[in-house]
């Protein structure tokens, strides 16, 4: 996204119309376009105001209940994501589970993704296919070692 002018800038193309140009003139001599140029003049004799709007700096719902989420996970450190969620719906607040993570992210705190799992088994081999019982035999029909 482009940068907003200086307010210098705008300053000095407000100035040169005040001063009688036409904001054509102005936008000209100072290598902006004329809409631009028609946009501060008129938000200057508006507003008074030549400043461009600040931008970005939303913040997160999130933030209001920022003492509900800190204080789950400093009683219940071990909590994974979705068990954070289910406890905002529990309590009624709105949240996904990618806006708890930022929320947690710019709080410095990280949580587990998973749950946790069994874990590594024992070395070796496991307990394997059961064998067959030496007494049962398939049943065959037929003479032995004659193929079909």
């Amino acid at each position: 996204m482009a940068r907003a002018y200086s307010a210098d800038m705008r300053q000095r193309v407000i100035g040169r119309v005040e001063s009688g140009a036409s904001r054509r003139e102005a936008a000209e001599h100072y290598e902006v376009s004329a809409s631009t140029a028609v946009i501060w003049v008129k938000c200057f004799r508006e507003t008074g105001r030549c400043a461009a709007k600040p931008r970005g700096g939303s913040t997160s719902p999130l933030e209001k209940h920022a003492d509900f989420l800190l204080a789950l996970i400093e009683v219940e450190p071990d909590l994974i994501l979705d068990e954070v969620v289910s406890a905002m719906r529990k309590h009624k607040i709105p949240g996904s589970r990618t806006a708890v993570w930022r929320f947690f992210q710019r709080h410095k705190i990280t949580l587990k993704k998973k749950p946790a799992r069994g874990g590594a088994g024992a070395r070796g081999r496991g307990a394997g296919t059961p064998t067959l019982d030496a007494r049962t035999r398939p049943v065959r029909s037929g003479a032995a070692g004659v193929h079909r």
